[in-house]
């Protein structure tokens, strides 16, 4: 005999148990929660249909509910918005796992072009593909949707060819304070100039690669 499903709930009025409606706090949690930009009071304050003073009220009531429970989130006011944070307690593992997870995601051709990059920059497209030895197009696209490469200015050459550099989030996500803290590679000259270095690419990505995998060790180990 097929199983029934079970009907759903009723009331004493005989009204099916509806889900109840999320308040106006838990509506700006997941509105912050969700967004990938800062949400001025205004622009939640029109979303949600409020008043702007209610809103500014209801974040700080939030920050108190996340300190009193031992969250490690905050709502912070960033270039004139609001946006969900965590807190620098869990700033360490984080770093360590966008880190681990950046390794596994770059592949070779990604990770060698990312280190002639950060040692050459400023740099010109021809200049990284001509140390490879490979066009590398689809690559830097790659690398600048990760937002590990930005565009850095234009050569004073002909046609103006534009530069290309590493970004914060390279420093961060590889544990670097700068682009000094990079390992030395020998006979790779840092900094942008015509002439190219003898050294290959793939003794530039090792040197990257074992940077990262140093700081994610030193992670483990204060853990």
């Amino acid at each position: 005999m097929a199983e029934q499903s079970t009907p759903p709930a009723e009331s004493a009025d005989g009204a099916a148990d509806k889900v109840p409606s999320p308040g106006l706090g838990q509506q700006v949690e997941a509105l912050l929660l969700t967004a990938d930009r800062p949400l001025t009071s205004s622009r939640l304050s029109m979303t949600l249909d409020a008043a702007t003073d209610a809103i500014d009220d209801l974040i700080e009531q939030l920050n108190d509910d996340y300190a009193s429970t031992g969250r490690v989130m905050r709502i912070h006011r960033v270039a004139g918005g609001w946006r969900l944070e965590t807190t620098p307690l869990v700033t360490e593992v984080l770093h360590e796992a966008q880190a681990r997870r950046s390794q596994h995601k770059l592949s070779q051709a990604a990770l060698e072009t990312l280190a002639v990059i950060a040692y050459r920059q400023p740099v010109m497209r021809a200049e990284v593909e001509a140390i490879r030895g490979v066009a590398c197009g689809e690559v830097l696209r790659g690398l600048m949707e990760r937002r590990l490469v930005r565009i850095a200015g234009r050569a004073e050459e002909l046609g103006r060819p534009i530069l290309y550099g590493t970004t914060r989030d390279f420093l961060r996500i590889f544990g670097l304070g700068g682009l000094d803290d990079l390992p030395e590679v020998e006979g790779l000259v840092r900094g942008g100039t015509t002439r190219l270095s003898k050294v290959t690419s793939d003794d530039a990505a090792q040197a990257v690669d074992s940077t990262a995998l140093t700081d994610a060790d030193r992670s483990a180990e204060v853990s």
